[in-house]
């Protein structure tokens, strides 16, 4: 099991220490460094910056959001961000939800697993450069023709040529289907809310989708599960788990609409029904501090690892028995450091 960074979303500005954080770990053999945006900081931007000062670590978007870019502007920037890295990016693409789609961005969300086909197929396209890039799909046409258009459009291959054949391209999935459509069509796939006790669960979704893959792409040769995992390190767990709770408050009550949250129902999956419940309802009517206070710690502990080192450690061998293949730890240096030293001696 390898180990990444997952810097999270940016709140006012960027991270205070990140980049030392970042620059500490490429020299520590730390796999990968993750970014993610919504509707603030960008994905791209802050891997371009923090690249320039590292030379091994890879540089992967979880997740670069599809309706913010078309899939050709989203291949240009994986084109770019993996000359300028020499090789190091990898592509994690996700869908969102509707409030964020249709409400930042200004693109229909319906049938997201359709239009997600669609999209990495047009990447895949653009960055193998074997011609100009046509397609006539539901959700996208290349070039585009018809009723207001000028009827002028050409298909384009970039000029660009690719510095590898291909870029990898994780799937950000919560959702059965989404898991599945991953394993199908994907180099990885990028869990949020992963548990080692789902993990026979995760696996047979995974291997439906890997036979469903075309001939052309192995089946699970070099398939990579990078598990976004919060890490606190502390003498006490309850301060620990107190760390982590915020999070998982904002994703049940904050981050979806009542009824379409798809973070909420992946708990719900764990057996947390009750309790999102009770946070959702806090969360809705504006009592944050309830929200964060109804997050149970045993739900902390499902998905995050959270406590002494001690019990990090023994806690960290449930993790190891998983599909997981890389650790993405949101946490300080202290929790990046703990973890690679456990997973160093393993």
């Amino acid at each position: 099991m390898r180990i990444g960074i997952h810097t999270g979303y940016w709140s006012a500005g960027p991270p205070p220490g990140i980049q030392e954080a970042i620059v500490a770990a490429d020299r520590l053999g730390v796999d990968s460094v993750w970014t993610a945006e919504a509707y603030g900081s960008d994905a791209f931007t802050p891997l371009a910056w923090w690249g320039s000062h590292t030379s091994r670590i890879r540089l992967g978007t979880a997740v670069a959001q599809m309706s913010a870019r078309t899939p050709t502007a989203t291949a240009m920037a994986a084109l770019t961000l993996d000359h300028l890295s020499g090789g190091r990016a990898i592509l994690g693409l996700g869908v969102s939800g509707p409030q964020v789609v249709e409400g930042w961005y200004g693109q229909p969300y319906p049938r997201p697993l359709a239009r997600t086909r669609e999209y990495v197929e047009i990447v895949r396209d653009v960055i193998s450069r074997q011609g100009p890039v046509t397609y006539d799909g539901q959700f996208y046409q290349l070039p585009l023709t018809g009723e207001g258009t000028t009827g002028l459009g050409k298909a384009l291959r970039s000029t660009v040529h690719p510095l590898r054949p291909e870029i990898p391209i994780h799937l950000a999935a919560e959702g059965p289907k989404n898991i599945s459509l991953a394993a199908e069509i994907a180099d990885g796939w990028l869990p949020l809310f992963y548990s080692p006790r789902m993990d026979p669960l995760f696996r047979g979704l995974l291997d439906e989708g890997f036979a469903r893959r075309s001939d052309e792409r192995s089946p699970a040769a070099g398939f990579e599960v990078s598990a976004t995992v919060p890490v606190v390190v502390a003498d006490d767990v309850e301060q620990a788990a107190d760390k982590v709770r915020p999070f998982i408050a904002l994703y049940v009550g904050g981050m979806g609409a009542k009824g379409a949250n798809f973070h909420r129902d992946a708990l719900d999956r764990l057996g947390y029904s009750d309790a999102c419940d009770e946070i959702q309802a806090h969360y809705l009517a504006g009592r944050k501090a309830e929200a964060v206070a109804a997050v149970p710690t045993a739900l902390v502990e499902d998905v995050a690892l959270v406590g002494p080192e001690a019990k990090i450690a023994h806690d960290l061998e449930a993790w190891r028995r998983t599909a997981v293949t890389t650790l993405l730890v949101q946490g300080d240096p202290t929790a990046v450091r703990t973890v690679a030293g456990l997973l160093a001696r393993a």
